[in-house]
């Protein structure tokens, strides 16, 4: 069996950015050897979320490669040259290209990578290879879609499997039903519930304002209620002063604090990337609302302070029973769909490298976004867009991922050099314990 330099888990963004740097690299010095393995029939970038009317939040030269390499044929710019659209876009007079147009972008990308990509395989297991007491390679177990089990070895390995959707505690026992759903799978459910005349949305972030603002345009007309926790919709600060902290630059600002301190960041600027929709949206959204008032015609509600104590799924509708946090009075609404605008989690890397754990440590990541791992174990694992934590808010977006590739790709040619643990989280941990 052959074994690769590299296996790459997932051929999102992420995966694609990596892709295109290694290549580049790869004109200069000795080529890796890598395949990346994609769990979709094909290249999607969010595609039940690809709504109309909905644009880019980051500047189009936050794509795949511009900060690190903006002579090279992947950038945006060339991608609209090839397609013959360069100079309509400039006339637009933005930098916030549709999401539409930039999955086509990311889509173009990953086409020219179709020998080191294979799509609709699921990967079941890794597991280490060993020669004596060290492993030196790892083994990946995937299957394809039609059942058939294949099996990968490489001496090193590169995780950007995304994140998987947050299902709030009260929805779990009914996350199976029909009626409930994430927002990540809105596109496709909705079509399936397009007779759904009362619907709920739970959240107030970005997804939230997407989805509200396209049910409010359907032509069925469903009634939408809103239902959020807080007191209001909080808009995303985009400002030069706060986007700063989404330079690759910052990483290092972050990476360098001890545990304490980038916990305090990342609180202190959670609402520049977490329920926080565009401005606009918010503004048309309370346009809608007032019109409402205006016109005696309640279509739509808006239910901040409200917290759900439990769903309830009676025959095809949905009873949220609900606790207003301000007046502590309780109501049940009736829904024939619940979207679930909830987020994500990025913790799935651990259940694929569960097998591998006793290496890994405590699946703690170096500067380069390498786990760390014990002195027998040999392979390099990388992680992208699950150190969050450890390199800052930028990690799970856009804005790194062409500098991030560079740095991986780099690391890949460079022997990993097992490092004490910084004396900043060794003096951390003896204050917790």
């Amino acid at each position: 069996m052959k074994t690769h330099d590299l296996i790459g888990i997932g051929f999102g963004p992420s995966n694609v950015a990596l892709a295109i740097a290694l290549e580049e690299q790869s004109q200069r010095n000795q080529p890796i050897d890598a395949i990346f393995i994609e769990k979709q029939p094909k290249f999607a970038w969010h595609k039940d979320m690809l709504l109309e009317n909905t644009d880019m939040q980051i500047s189009f030269l936050k794509d795949l490669v511009s900060l690190r390499n903006p002579c090279s044929h992947y950038t945006f710019i060339n991608y609209l040259h090839e397609k013959g659209r360069l100079q309509e876009f400039i006339n637009l007079k933005t930098f916030f290209p549709s999401r539409l147009e930039f999955n086509d972008y990311l889509s173009w990308a990953a086409g020219h990578f179709t020998n080191q990509s294979t799509y609709g395989e699921t990967v079941l297991e890794i597991l280490p290879e060993k020669q004596g007491t060290e492993v030196n390679s790892l083994r990946v177990i995937s299957k394809d879609s039609n059942g058939r089990i294949i099996e990968r070895k490489g001496h090193n390995l590169v995780l950007g499997v995304g994140g998987s959707a947050n299902i709030p505690d009260c929805f779990k026992i009914l996350q199976n039903n029909p009626n409930i759903f994430h927002s990540s799978q809105y596109l496709r459910k909705i079509e399936e519930l397009k007779d759904a005349r009362r619907i709920a949305i739970i959240g107030a972030g970005q997804s939230a304002a997407e989805i509200f603002l396209d049910l409010h345009g359907r032509a069925n007309a469903p009634q939408v209620d809103l239902i959020m926790r807080g007191r209001a919709m909080h808009p995303s600060d985009d400002s030069p002063s706060v986007n700063a902290i989404f330079d690759a630059e910052f990483t290092d600002y972050v990476y360098d604090r001890s545990p304490i301190e980038r916990k305090q960041l990342l609180e202190e600027f959670h609402h520049t990337n977490y329920a926080a929709p565009d401005i606009d949206q918010i503004d048309q959204i309370f346009q809608i609302l007032y019109n409402q008032k205006v016109s005696g015609q309640r279509r739509h509600k808006l239910l901040n302070r409200h917290a759900i104590l439990r769903p309830i799924a009676i025959d095809n509708s949905i009873t949220l029973e609900l606790n207003n946090l301000d007046t502590q009075e309780f109501s049940s609404n009736n829904y024939d769909a619940v979207i679930l605008a909830t987020g994500y989690t990025r913790q799935d890397h651990k259940a694929l490298l569960a097998p591998l754990a006793p290496y890994l440590q405590d699946f703690s990541v170096d500067r380069n976004y390498r786990l760390n791992s014990t002195e027998n174990f040999k392979p390099s694992i990388f992680l992208q867009g699950a150190c969050e934590d450890s390199h800052g808010l930028s990690d799970t977006l856009l804005s790194v991922m062409a500098v991030r590739s560079q740095e991986i790709s780099t690391a890949l040619s460079t022997p990993q050099i097992k490092e004490a643990q910084p004396t900043h989280n060794r003096e951390q941990k003896k204050e917790i314990a």
